[in-house]
Order: structure tokens, then sequence, then C-alpha cells
């Protein structure tokens, strides 16, 4: 019933920047937290950047400072502005959601399918 489609990743050099964008279709009601996490190869999937219907964001302290994460409510969609990139920000970087459905009483985690970011010179 829902889709997480990323956009906007691609090759950087290091100190460049990108915004990842995310849209959320389907029979939405609310969208409780959306936000972003990554995993770069042989390691787990970290949590990056989360905002909540609440306005409240959480940064991973590695991207405190660089990272911006914000939400447009009308087109329920999460960007996530990047800046001054480094090569270990290298990873697929997944949108995460929870939402509530139209017709259902609890809340479900979605995930989209990843977009890759690679930090290179």
């Amino acid at each position: 019933q829902v889709q997480l489609v990323e956009s906007g990743g691609g090759l950087v050099q290091p100190g460049g920047s990108l915004r990842l964008s995310c849209a959320a279709s389907g029979r939405i009601f609310s969208i409780n937290a959306i936000g972003w996490y990554r995993q770069a190869p042989g390691k787990q999937r970290d949590l990056v950047a989360q905002i909540t219907s609440g306005d409240s964001t959480n940064y991973a302290d590695s991207v405190k400072g660089r990272y911006t994460i914000s939400r447009d409510n009308a087109k329920n969609t999460v960007y996530l502005q990047m800046n001054s990139l480094k090569p270990e920000d290298t990873a697929v970087y997944y949108c995460n959601a929870v939402i509530m459905l139209y017709y259902y009483s609890n809340n479900r985690n979605y995930w989209g399918q990843g977009t890759q970011v690679t930090v290179s010179s």
C-alpha cells in the first residue's frame, strides 16, 4: 500500500553536496516519522537522520552540522541535504517511514529500495 521512492544519489567529490529525496505514496493517513538510514558494504544499517510528525529531528553524531533533514508534508516527501561530504559517507541510503494507513489501526514501518551515494575523488 505504500511505496517510498528515493532519488538524488550519485557520485560526488569530497567536500561536495547532494540532496536526497524520498517521496511516499499510497493510502497514507499520517507519517509519524520519516528519515534516512545508510549501509556501507560489510557494515550494519545505521540511522542517519529522522524527523517526526512533531518536527523533532535526530541526527547521527557523524553527520551533525553537515546534514539537514526536512519534510514537505503536502507532498509526503522528505529531503536530506548533505554538505561537506566525506568518503566515509559512501553508502546506500535508505528511506524509512513509520506510516499510518487509512483503515489501519497501527503504524507500520516501510523501507525504500535505497539510493547509492559515493563520495570519491
